[in-house]
């Protein structure tokens, strides 16, 4: 279980951090420290820096998650657009403390909510995600675009080819997939899979994001896995797990199906 934990990351609110910061110590949990609004409003960057100090001291590796409550990054009102551009660069300001080594954020495009405006909101969306590459690139990180509402993978594939650049890179998350998906994972893996640089796990039944540990809902694992190494694709991976025990769980299931072999360093 060790051997799995070192090598994925673990999703950890920011606010839950102190509270939970003796137990990565102790078990070597590389965490994906997530940022809400609440968080972003009231925290203290001397208390990051101390954060970012024990974690770094202890060798642990940090990705982020970047707010996505209520933010239009591809809005077509620009005030909107700016609104959120505003809060999620917030976040990325805290990277110069925690250096992470990815920020995954939520493009958040919904067919049910930009109806007949595709073109619009991707050359909006590539503006805003051109502003914080900026940013991305001072800091020396990566920011990972992660599918949640997107029902097939051709808006977030033509975003991204808007956007060539090494700080940028697709984050596929399975349970977003399994709920909210139309097409089938293949097709997925056929137009964004050379994108794929980070992995957010977590298992559902197709019907709620409920956020299951790996292997415990219907999500097909094992053939994302076999895309993976066979194309030799060596992602971040998070487990987006709500709960501890949950993500005991998911490193559990992970080794009882051998899904990190030839997929992450030894």
């Amino acid at each position: 279980m060790q051997r799995i934990l070192k090598k994925v990351h673990a999703h950890m609110p920011y606010e839950m951090l102190p509270s939970y910061l003796d137990l990565i110590l102790q078990k070597e949990i590389n965490p994906e420290i997530y940022f809400n609004h609440s968080a972003l409003d009231n925290l203290d960057k001397g208390d990051c820096v101390k954060i970012a100090a024990t974690l770094q001291d202890a060798g642990l590796k940090v990705t982020f998650h970047a707010p996505f409550m209520d933010l239009r990054p591809g809005a077509l009102d620009k005030r909107i657009r700016e609104a959120s551009l505003n809060r999620i660069r917030q976040a990325f300001e805290l990277a110069f403390i925690f250096h992470p080594l990815r920020i995954v954020c939520h493009p958040s495009f919904d067919h049910r909510y930009y109806v007949s405006c595709d073109e619009l909101w991707l050359q909006n969306s590539a503006a805003t995600w051109r502003e914080l590459l900026d940013m991305a690139a001072a800091a020396n990180t990566v920011i990972a675009l992660e599918n949640t509402y997107e029902k097939e993978p051709t808006i977030l594939r033509r975003l991204l080819e808007m956007l060539p650049s090494e700080r940028l890179c697709f984050c596929f998350d399975t349970g977003h997939f399994n709920v909210f998906a139309a097409t089938a994972l293949d097709i997925w893996l056929a137009e964004l899979g050379k994108y794929v640089g980070q992995l957010h796990l977590h298992d559902n039944y197709g019907k709620a994001d409920e956020h299951l540990p790996v292997g415990n809902g219907i999500f097909p694992f094992a053939q994302l896995f076999h895309f993976l190494k066979e194309k030799k694709i060596r992602p971040v991976i998070t487990l987006e797990a709500h709960a501890a025990d949950d993500l005991l769980q998911s490193v559990a299931n992970i080794a009882a199906m051998g899904l990190l072999e030839g997929i992450t360093e030894d």
